[in-house]
This record gives C-alpha cells, sequence and structure tokens, in this order.
C-alpha cells in the first residue's frame, strides 16, 4: 500500500506561533468574533504548529485558547475547530470519553477509533485518557460494554498487534484454515479463535490468509462475519476486517454514510476529517470517488454550509470529480475489487418460488371470486399472484380461460387501477412479454426513457433477449430492432442495436485476449471521442462479463486510471449511461439494480415504472441478492424504502 505522508494539512510556511497567537486574539476580541480569521487561520496550521500556538496564547495573554474557542464559537463549527486544536491522542481520548457517557454508549465511535488505529495510536491515546479524566480507558470502556464485543475492544486497546513487516508464511494456509473451522466448517461459531487472530496478527499478514480463506472458503472472509456473527461484535470485527484492507477505504465508507440521506452524522464527519487529515486524506479522497462516483469535495459541499463546510473543504483539500487517474492506494484498491469481483461466486436467489400444493383450478377460480360483483378483492388477488412462480401464473391464465372462457388479464385490467394494474399485469406476463412491453413503452410517445431501455439490455442474457425480440414482434408487429432504429439516433442507437442481438460471448476470460483488450481500450482513451466510443462499444458489447471483469482489471494495470470515470470524464449524455451501466452490470450485477431502485424512489416522487419493473422482472432471479446490496450500502432495508414510498409494493 501507499506509504509516506497522505495527508492534506502540512506544515505552514514561514510559521510564528505569536504572531498567530495574536491574530486569533484579535479575531475574538470584543464584540462578535471573526470566524473567517480563525478557521483560515487554524486549518492552515498542522497540529503540531497549533500545539505551539495554544502554548504561546497561553503566555502572551494568560489564558486558554481552546476555552475562548469554545466561548467564542458555537454548534458544529465550535466543535471542528477545537477538535483540531487538541492533539490527536486527546481528540481521540475525547472521542472515545464522549462516546461511553451518560445513558447509550456511541458503539460506532468505539469500533471507529479502535479498529483503526496504529499500535502507537492506541498507546498514545491510553496515556492521554489517564491524563485527562485520571482513569484507565480500558476500565471505562469495559464498564460500558459486554460479551465478545467487550474482550475485542479489550484486545485493541492493548496496542499489541504484530507489526507489518512480521509475515508467518507457515502460519497463513493455518491461520485461514483455523478461521473457517471457527465459523463455517462447525455448527456454531468459536468467537475467540476471530478474536486471537484478527487483533493479533500484522496487517499484511492477514491480508494474505484473507486471500487464503477465501479459496478455502468459497466466500470473502466479510461474507463470513456477516453469517456467523452479530450485532455490535459483527460490526467490530468487520471494521477490522476493512480497515486490514484499506484503512482509506474504510474512511471513505464511514464518510460517505455519514452525509448520505436525511440529515448528517455530523460526529462522525467531524472525527474523520480532523483524525485524517494529516495521515491520509488525499487515499480516502480517491477511494471515496472510487467507491460512490462522487467526490467527497462534492458531497460536503452539498451536505453543509457555513463556516463549517468551508473549514471542512479546507480540510478535504481539493475537488477529484475531474481527476482520472489513480493514487497508489487507491489504484491497488481498485485493481482487487475488481479480482474480488471475478472470483466471488455469488448464489444469486429470488424472492419468489414456486407455491407448494400449487392447484391451478383453485387458484383461477378464487380469482374469478374476487373480480365478481360490486368492488375488488385486491387483498386475494395480490396474495395469489404474488405468491405463485412465473410458470405457475402462466399455468392459471390458460386454467382461467380453459375453465371460466374469460381472459384473466382482461379482468384484471378491467378491474385495477394505476400502479397495482402494472404491477399485477407484469406479473401474469411471461418475462419476455414483459420486457418487450417495458422496452415498447420506453419508446413510446413524445419522450424515450432511455434508462429504462439501458437497463433492460445491459442486463439481459442472450437467450432472454432473443425470447423478447420475438415476444416484441409477436405483440407490437414490428421488429424490436426497427423500433430501436426509429427512435434512437447517433452511437447510443448503434450500442442498443448491438446488445438486442443477444449474441454477447459467452463463457470464462480468456486472459490474453484481456489483456489486449485492456491495452486497447486504454490507447483509446487518447483517441477522438468517436474513436474512442467505438472501440468502447465493440468491446463492452460483445465480450462476455467473466472476461470484461478481467478486461476492466487489468485496464487499470495498463492506464493507471479507472474505467468508471473515464466513461465519465470522456463520454456524454447516453452513450455515458449506456456503457457506465454495462461496467456496473459487470462488477456486480444486484448492486446495480439496487442502485435503479434507490435512485427510483430518492427525492421528490417515485419512478413506479422502474420500481415495477425491477420488482417484476428480478422477483424470481436475484431479488434477493439485490436487497442484501440494498441494505449494505443504503444501510436502510428495500422494504422499508419501499414502504415509505409506495401503497402496494411492500
Amino acid at each position: 500500500m501507499g506509504k509516506g505522508f497522505r495527508g492534506t494539512i502540512v506544515d505552514h510556511p514561514d510559521f510564528d506561533a505569536g504572531s498567530d497567537a495574536e491574530a486569533l486574539y484579535n479575531a475574538m476580541k470584543g464584540f462578535g468574533s471573526d470566524k473567517d480569521a480563525i478557521l483560515d487561520l487554524i486549518t492552515s496550521r498542522s497540529n503540531a504548529q497549533r500545539q505551539e500556538i495554544r502554548t504561546a496564547y497561553k503566555s502572551q495573554y494568560g489564558k486558554d485558547l481552546i476555552d475562548d474557542l469554545k466561548y467564542e464559537l458555537t454548534g458544529k463549527f465550535e466543535r471542528l475547530i477545537v477538535g483540531l486544536m487538541r492533539p490527536p491522542a486527546y481528540h481521540d481520548a475525547k472521542e472515545i470519553k464522549d462516546a461511553i457517557k451518560g445513558a447509550g454508549t456511541d458503539e460506532k465511535c468505539l469500533i471507529e477509533i479502535l479498529a483503526s488505529r496504529t499500535n502507537e495510536q492506541i498507546h498514545n491515546l491510553v496515556a492521554a485518557y489517564k491524563d485527562a479524566y485520571g482513569r484507565d480507558i480500558e476500565e471505562a470502556v469495559m464498564e460500558d460494554t459486554s460479551g465478545h464485543f467487550k474482550k475485542m475492544l479489550v484486545v485493541l486497546l492493548q496496542g499489541t498487534r504484530e507489526e507489518d513487516d512480521v509475515v508467518s508464511e507457515d502460519l497463513v494456509e493455518q491461520d485461514a484454515q483455523d478461521l473457517y473451522d471457527a465459523g463455517e466448517a462447525q455448527w456454531g461459531t468459536d468467537e475467540a479463535k476471530f478474536i486471537m487472530l484478527l487483533g493479533n496478527r500484522s496487517v499484511t499478514h492477514l491480508q494474505l490468509v484473507f486471500d487464503e480463506y477465501h479459496k478455502i472458503a468459497e466466500k470473502s472472509i466479510e461474507d463470513s462475519i456477516k453469517s456467523e456473527l452479530s450485532g455490535d461484535f459483527e460490526r467490530l470485527m468487520l471494521a477490522v476486517v476493512q480497515c486490514i484492507w484499506s484503512k482509506p477505504m474504510f474512511f471513505a465508507r464511514r464518510l460517505y454514510k455519514s452525509m448520505k440521506g436525511l440529515g448528517t452524522a455530523d460526529n462522525t464527519l467531524i472525527r474523520i476529517m480532523v483524525s485524517r487529515a494529516e495521515i491520509d486524506m488525499l487515499d480516502i479522497r480517491e477511494c471515496f470517488r472510487l467507491r460512490y462516483e462522487k467526490s467527497l469535495y462534492n458531497m460536503i459541499q452539498d451536505d453543509t454550509s457555513g463556516e463549517y463546510k468551508r473549514s471542512l473543504l479546507k480540510l478535504c483539500g481539493g475537488d477529484d470529480d475531474m481527476a482520472g487517474e489513480f493514487f497508489p492506494e487507491a489504484a491497488q484498491i481498485a485493481y482487487k475489487m475488481w479480482e474480488i469481483s471475478a472470483t466471488t461466486k455469488v448464489q444469486l436467489r429470488g424472492t419468489v418460488r414456486p407455491y407448494q400444493n400449487f392447484d391451478p383450478a383453485s387458484d383461477a377460480q378464487a380469482l374469478r371470486k374476487a373480480m365478481k360483483g360490486f368492488g375488488t378483492d385486491e387483498e386475494t388477488i395480490i396474495d395469489i399472484v404474488a405468491q405463485r412462480s412465473n410458470a405457475q401464473r402462466q399455468e392459471i391464465r390458460q386454467t382461467f380461460k380453459s375453465l371460466l372462457g374469460r381472459d384473466l388479464m382482461a379482468d384484471l385490467k378491467s378491474e385495477l387501477s394505476k400502479n397495482l394494474q402494472r404491477l399485477i399485469l407484469g406479473l401474469m406476463m411471461t418475462p419476455a412479454e414483459f420486457d418487450a412491453k417495458m422496452m415498447k413503452k420506453a419508446m413510446e410517445g413524445a419522450g424515450t426513457d432511455e434508462h429504462a431501455l439501458i437497463e433492460i439490455l445491459v442486463t439481459r442474457g442472450n437467450q432472454e433477449i432473443q425470447e423478447m425480440c420475438s415476444a416484441y414482434k409477436k405483440a407490437f408487429k414490428k421488429s424490436l430492432e426497427d423500433a430501436i432504429e426509429s427512435d434512437t439516433s447517433g452511437h447510443f442507437k448503434r450500442i442498443l442495436i448491438a446488445l438486442a442481438q443477444g449474441a454477447r460471448e459467452e463463457g470464462p476470460e480468456d486472459m490474453g485476449r484481456a489483456l489486449e483488450d485492456a491495452q486497447e481500450l486504454a490507447d483509446a482513451c487518447n483517441a477522438d471521442s468517436g474513436d474512442m466510443e467505438d472501440k468502447f462499444m465493440s468491446i463492452l458489447c460483445t465480450r462476455s462479463f467473466p472476461h470484461l471483469r478481467k478486461v476492466f482489471q487489468e485496464f487499470v494495470r495498463c492506464s493507471n486510471k479507472d474505467i468508471e470515470q473515464i466513461i465519465k470524464k470522456e463520454m456524454s449524455g447516453d452513450v455515458k449511461n449506456a456503457m457506465f451501466a454495462i461496467v456496473r452490470s459487470v462488477k456486480n450485477h444486484p448492486s446495480y439494480f439496487a442502485d435503479r431502485l434507490y435512485k427510483a424512489m430518492k427525492g421528490l416522487g417515485t419512478d413506479d415504472r422502474a420500481l415495477i419493473r425491477i420488482i417484476v422482472s428480478r422477483s424470481e432471479i436475484d431479488l434477493f441478492n439485490i436487497r442484501k446490496e440494498f441494505k449494505d450500502i443504503h444501510e436502510a432495508s428495500l422494504h422499508e424504502f419501499i414502504q415509505v414510498e409506495t401503497f402496494v409494493l411492500s
């Protein structure tokens, strides 16, 4: 991993502690205070220089600078500035103290600090806590926590992790096997083994252990922890693993979660920006951009205000949204992420399965009864349709016609309305009929729903696309290709037509060809925009997904660039959106759909068509996995989101 200084705050040249102390005194003198002067000065000095200013301030004015700042400033801005004025160990000590005082405990704060600090930082924290509060931090933490969570925190507080150059090669396989035996291989979990190994082995050693574990278990150590552990102990062990892999990525995740959604977790945001500004903020920024396709700078800008925002942006140090190349840390992480994407075996699971004791005649009669007479029994219709597999629904359609001489689809259409009608009719169609209908809807009328066209054509397999094309021709007496031809234009049209052939290569990656493809994509980044789009289309629209994973991984090595960021930077409009969707879908299919669902429901109004389209089309394929990805990314269940946003889809 990248070594050396990776912070954004450095020693100020021509530093004069006495002069700075005087400037701060004048900024707080009289009525009101000059907040801009305070933030400009404090955010442009290193922590060591701030300690000299604090000493000079007391010598010159007989007052404590932190006390004066607390008096003059308020709210989040005060917390941030005062945090910057404390030595790092004392800042950590104060955060721990605040986390365990009062009725509740801020377990996330304890986890973040103790999982991420080096041995030296832990030793300094222990000493600072004792000095500031007159008691042992271990004793305080033990009083406020319990169980395996407490045991792991105590282990971390010892600061005795082996140093990074300690790798016991003969123990790598044994440790991986021990972790597997302690969890996945047995009924119940041997938590003590997890605590001992994850709390003491060196970072480099554990990275090798986790790689070996993946080979043995055929799943990542993170996934095993999620299935074997629970509660705060699970969250702590996941944080330790994430910090072993990459502390900058761990903090990027924490920062994103602190700002996304309604409201901001300001204490978390402040704590991380203060504690990492002189350590690895450059790498955190780059990891943030890599994972969330948005710069940390822009997210802070959108989520905060006033002097507080200005101070945070100074600590952030710059906007990465227009950057294309990686810092060393992020390049290695990007390469590793593609490698994990290529090797992780995910069992795709739907949420709808064939109904036990299925009786199509009984279901047909029950549906007819639910629609007869005055009013409609919508609950019965929902219960039957949503709990039958698509194959069973087709049997019900056929039986409804043969038993009752009626068209079930026509009856449902006349009895239901709006989004419930769209949802139930969508479930009653075959997957090919439904996709064909969604493609037709995306192209009819005045505007075109390009996002729907992209989503369907990018994510369907060859057979699904061919069946959809047949269903489209049968239903609308026109080929899908002709419809795309008349409704779209330019490179975007060519991309959609290429995908609509349903002729993508299948099978595993070809390593030699993947290296060639990666180099061709890297070379194309320096070509004219039209030539670049042609080359990207010729590879991204034709190669198999497993092959493309390897291509995108090697692209990082060939170019030191992020293919997603290159697409965002160098392409535009619908072409950019289509290429981006291919990359995201190749990287993680369920995650792509989780993102589409989130975008369908966030903000004012809900994109009901997108919501229905994804829920219907993925319910028997990978909706369970999509739910999992949704919760991992947004820390809220898809079920909760749907309940808030809709009336019938929950």
